[in-house]
């Protein structure tokens, strides 16, 4: 975590219990992990219900583009095949190109939502300021019967953040 952001259990008590809606407090976690020899990188990872939704590294990256046919290796042996390119992918494919995000992607998402208006998260480009404010506890019934409308345009993770805040508040 950045020395803006704080500590790492600081956040957390932010982002589950000062600024997470009444209506999902108890089912939403935020968890992270650094291992040694990760180089100050850390795994970001959202559990709903106590069960893993989405999970923020370089690794979810890198298998993304594997797995999607963005790299010409698609069967990497090693630790240099598996990274090669990665950097080179990572600025072609923009955070709106893609549906995976590097643990300073989350960070700094994190950075901008807690820096601006509400309802500038709301309607950002970025998906995952869009995350952070959909869960927001300022955002109210009115505002999430508008976001209802447009859930199909969101990513597919997203849209299951959508709606479970919209079911929550039986908008």
């Amino acid at each position: 975590m950045s020395k803006i952001l704080g500590s790492w259990s600081a956040m957390r008590k932010y982002l589950e219990q000062e600024m997470l809606a009444d209506s999902l407090k108890g089912r939403i976690r935020y968890g992270c992990t650094s291992y040694v020899g990760m180089d100050g990188r850390n795994i970001f990872e959202l559990c709903v219900d106590g069960e893993q939704i989405k999970r923020f590294s370089l690794e979810t990256v890198n298998t993304y583009f594997i797995e999607n046919g963005y790299k010409e290796n698609n069967y990497p042996f090693g630790t240099r095949e598996y990274w090669e390119d990665f950097w080179l992918l990572l600025d072609k494919y923009s955070i709106n190109d893609r549906t995976e995000y590097t643990d300073v992607e989350f960070c700094k998402a994190l950075e901008t939502y807690r820096n601006q208006d509400i309802l500038d998260s709301v309607q950002s480009e970025n998906p995952l300021i869009r995350m952070f404010a959909v869960l927001d506890r300022r955002i109210g019934k009115r505002t999430l019967a508008k976001l209802k409308e447009n859930v199909d345009k969101q990513p597919q993770w997203l849209c299951y953040i959508y709606m479970l805040r919209i079911l929550a508040e039986e908008v």
